[in-house]
Formats: structure tokens, sequence, C-alpha cells
């Protein structure tokens, strides 16, 4: 962890459609400390500017050798919209890399990436490290609209990538949980890694309780912080092992550890 002074390189809107909401953002800026140690699932504190109080959280979307760090994020309140209207050349205050990431596991050999709508963000990550490892590795994406499919960054060889759409305006029709092939692709999988909204996560966590599979599913959780680091308890959540907080004990949890019925993001 490291609060640091960066220089934004560059800060562009990722939506088309005028009626698109939210809108989404892709901002690089160049730190080569954080870049060479963030993992997949982890994420940055940022300053928001002066009339913005608590930072505000961005996960790590992507990272290179030259040391430069992409977030992506949604437009969607005071401090994304000040963050959305940063130009190159000016200043970023942030602290990072923050968090336990995804995990893979050195046995295994089938991945499968599950990822709904800005929940691409740590995937498209995770995806790219996936690959170098020589994983055999599947990504489901799932976005309202075509518009919103994200998906800059990911590996362009070795990735297997299914596309559904709310309104079938691109891939399949429907939402990930109601993919009829999913069960098989679960199956098949010797990890699973999500990152997406609540009632994507409990859907699947009905799913797999139905097949009564015993899967190294890791999810990652997206809530309210204050600090970041620990010390405000304001992202606790209830689990089996007693109350945790997103920030210091996540934002990656098991899937299985999570009391689903009392999480509210």
């Amino acid at each position: 962890m490291k609060q640091v002074s960066t220089t934004i390189i560059s800060n562009r809107e990722l939506t088309n459609g005028k009626n698109d909401f939210p809108k989404a953002n892709l901002i690089c800026i160049k730190n080569h400390t954080i870049a060479t140690t963030a993992k997949p699932g982890q994420f940055a504190m940022v300053n928001c500017g002066n009339e913005v109080i608590l930072r505000r959280p961005l996960g790590i979307h992507q990272t290179s050798k030259s040391g430069r760090i992409y977030f992506l994020f949604t437009v969607v309140g005071r401090g994304t919209i000040w963050l959305a209207k940063r130009q190159k050349g000016e200043k970023l205050d942030l602290i990072g890399p923050l968090g336990n990431g995804f995990t893979i596991k050195p046995k295994s050999k089938r991945l499968l990436l599950l990822a709904g709508g800005i929940g691409i963000s740590p995937i498209a990550f995770l995806a790219r490290q996936a690959i170098e490892q020589r994983k055999h590795t599947t990504l489901i994406i799932g976005a309202t609209k075509k518009t919103q499919l994200y998906t800059q960054h990911l590996p362009q060889n070795g990735l297997e990538i299914i596309i559904l759409t709310d309104d079938g305006s691109a891939g399949i029709k429907g939402k990930i949980s109601d993919l009829p092939s999913l069960p098989d692709y679960i199956k098949q999988a010797d990890q699973i890694f999500s990152c997406g909204p609540l009632p994507m996560y409990q859907a699947i966590d009905v799913l797999i309780k139905q097949m009564a599979l015993d899967k190294d599913i890791q999810i990652s959780l997206e809530t309210r912080m204050g600090c970041g680091i620990g010390s405000c308890y304001g992202c606790s959540i209830k689990t089996r092992h007693g109350m945790k907080m997103v920030c210091r004990d996540g934002p990656v949890f098991n899937m299985k550890e999570v009391i689903w019925e009392e999480v509210k993001l």
C-alpha cells in the first residue's frame, strides 16, 4: 500500500449511447510501483477533489509493464463526476493497491470467469493473468445493452468469450444466470471467478446449491467504503466466519462464505 500523486495520461468516456446510464470512463495514470505489485481484484482509494470528503474506491482494471494503471468506472455521483472531468496532465492522488484479490491455484487447468456490467473491470485484469499462465479460460460477459459492453484490454488470443445482453442487442439475449449452457461450464471449471451485481451472485449461488457442487467460486464485492484500510468498519458484511470488512478482508471472498440474505450492496 502506498499513497502517491500521479499524472493522468488519458481519460475518455467509453459509453456511446446518448441515453445510456450510467456513463463509463477509462482513466489511465502511471506509477511503476503500484502497476508492478497490483493483483487482479485489488483497488485504490482515489481523492476526488476538495468538495468530496471521502476517497472513492476504484478497482484496478489493467496494468502494464511500463507502469501504466487503468481504472474503468461508472459516473454515478459527485466523486466520479469530478473524476470523469479530469484532463490529461492533471494530478491524481491515490492510495493503493488495497485489499485481497483473486487467487488462481497452480493446479487449476480450466477457469470460468463471469462479468456482469462494470464487473468486467477486475475480470479483464484476471483474464490476462490466466492466459499468461496458460489456463484454459472461458469468459462470460453480461450487460444491459451493446453500448454497455466494455471489452477493452481483453486478451486477443486464447480466451473463449461468450456475450449476453438483456435486450439482445449483442450476443445472446438474456442474463448470465439464464444461459442454458452455464451449468456445463460450471461443472467443467476447476475454479470460478465473478464480479457483478448482487442479483447475479444470488442467482449463481442458488444454481450451485441446486447442482450440489463444491466449487471454489471467488466473487468480488463492491460496497461503500469510508477509509479503504479497515479502520472505520463502514463496509462490514456478515459471513459464516463472523463480520468481515470488504476493504480489508476482501473485496474478493469465497461465495460460500458470504451470507447472501444479509448482504446489502
